[in-house]
């Protein structure tokens, strides 16, 4: 019998879920997950960058607080937004970000 140990960058999200979170000002939100891993996510730059007026909207300091847990997702008003567990796990909004993931 052969034993393999695989390892990987990737982050195992199959039960990865957010538990918490906590509106720190300025479109931050302090994220805590179910692994008790904490991450702040300064969602501004997304907002800023996105020319979507669905998107946009959320610029409205009150309309983004009004953010809530549902089924371990970040979700805003019945997911109009909504993010990839895994993209706020890594704080990774936008492409570059990514991208920069990527290739570290």
């Amino acid at each position: 019998m052969k034993i393999i140990e695989r390892y990987t960058n990737q982050i195992q999200s199959n039960n990865l879920a957010v538990k918490e979170a906590s509106y720190i000002g300025d479109f931050v939100i302090r994220l805590t997950f179910t692994n008790d891993y904490k991450k702040l996510v300064d969602f501004k730059p997304f907002l800023e960058q996105s020319n979507h007026p669905a998107i946009k909207k959320y610029l409205e300091e009150s309309l983004f607080k009004s953010f809530q847990i549902k089924d371990g997702n970040l979700d805003w008003n019945d997911f109009d937004l909504c993010f990839p567990i895994e993209d706020l796990y890594k704080g990774a909004l936008l492409k570059e970000e990514k991208k920069d993931l990527i290739n570290e």
